[in-house]
């Protein structure tokens, strides 16, 4: 599933469109798809792993899912699930989520919780963290209504970067180190960015798919923890285990 930053790579990748008329739809989406050909892009945004495509009366919303991909102006060899034309120009969306929103997107989402966004809010996530003590710290992080934006990749880097046990709860974490995880999930974020536009993201993984621990020389370990059952990469020497 792409991560937050990635969504911002494929936004800044689709911004040409913006402003050309919709030529030609096609696909196999089972949502009931409003008049789209004729109509204009007004803005490409993003909200933590969704991507926006918005027109004057409405917005394409794209959900990637664990396996989705999308091809600008080429095609793989497969139907796709939503395919916008623009005369030669095409963008195509493959095993995807695809919803028509009608509302406001401001009245939808939180822009202070994605990760990725300036007008992201500090503060607002930790008093969301204040309010789930029970929730294990490998839960919280990719809790998206606290950290849109934030997978599985930046969930095991972050807690290995801060030293942190992914099976901490979250009301036992310090305060200090619980900022401290606020603020690394943003920061670790757009490392990522960095990292993955220049191709050398995998060459920067600490811990995540890592056999051993690279600050104690040890085997790491590596466990499908928390509700939301994701593999989980950490070392038990290393990463202090708060309870």
């Amino acid at each position: 599933m792409p991560e937050g930053p990635s969504l911002v790579i494929l936004k800044e990748a689709l911004a040409p469109f913006t402003g050309k008329k919709v030529t030609g739809v096609e696909g196999n989406t089972r949502v009931p798809l409003p008049a789209i050909k004729g109509k204009k892009i007004t803005a490409i945004k993003t909200w933590g792993k969704e991507l926006l495509i918005c027109f004057p009366e409405f917005t394409i919303r794209v959900h990637f899912l664990l396996f989705g991909t999308y091809r600008i102006n080429e095609r793989k060899d497969m139907a796709p699930r939503l395919r916008l034309s623009f005369g030669k120009q095409e963008i195509n969306f493959y095993t995807s989520a695809i919803r028509i929103l009608y509302e406001p997107l401001n009245e939808i989402y939180d822009w202070s919780a994605d990760v990725m966004s300036p007008d992201w809010s500090h503060r607002k996530a930790m008093a969301k963290l204040r309010n789930i003590p029970g929730t294990l710290v490998c839960d919280a992080i990719l809790d998206q209504r606290i950290f849109a934006g934030a997978g599985n990749i930046i969930k095991n880097e972050v807690l290995f970067r801060i030293r942190v046990h992914p099976a901490t709860p979250v009301g036992k974490l310090p305060a200090r180190k619980r900022s401290q995880l606020v603020k690394d999930v943003v920061d670790y974020s757009f490392l990522f960015l960095e990292w993955k536009k220049a191709y050398v993201l995998k060459k920067h993984w600490l811990i995540h798919t890592k056999k051993i621990c690279p600050r104690c020389n040890i085997p790491a370990h590596k466990a499908y923890l928390g509700k939301t059952n994701r593999r989980t990469f950490f070392c038990d020497n290393c990463q202090v285990f708060y309870d």
